[in-house]
């Protein structure tokens, strides 16, 4: 995997009640395609390739009706915990706390001062 720059929009995802509609949209609309990831046990997720990419850049994580549906981004950073703790100083919420799914990569997501969803990742050591 080519590994984005620190703290870039590296990759975005749905949270979705009907991922097979989300999936038919954005397939039919850009021509993406869908490959299923099991990197998190009891998650359905299918990550997204877009033409011309040469790694999935977002994902589809279906929901089954656990949580509203969403669309958000993820940036990319060096220390996902310290990440964490920086924003609620500057007084985000924690919506989830880090996670590390089985293949090393580690995700939080938050809410910004504005209300705004947004994720943050670090990739697995090379």
């Amino acid at each position: 995997m080519t590994v984005p720059a620190f703290n870039s929009v590296a990759w975005f995802e749905f949270g979705t009640d009907q991922p097979e509609e989300v999936k038919e949209f954005y397939g039919e609309l850009f021509d993406w395609k869908y490959v299923l990831n099991a990197n998190t046990p009891g998650v359905t997720y299918h990550s997204v390739m877009t033409p011309g990419a040469p790694q999935p850049t977002g994902g589809v994580w279906e929901s089954q009706g656990a949580f509203p549906n969403y669309a958000i981004f993820y940036v990319h950073v060096q220390d996902v915990a310290e990440t964490v703790k920086r924003s609620q100083r500057l007084g985000a919420k924690v919506l989830m706390e880090p996670v590390t799914d089985s293949a090393g990569f580690t995700f939080a997501r938050l809410r910004d001062t504005a209300g705004n969803h947004f994720g943050v990742f670090s990739a697995p050591a090379a």
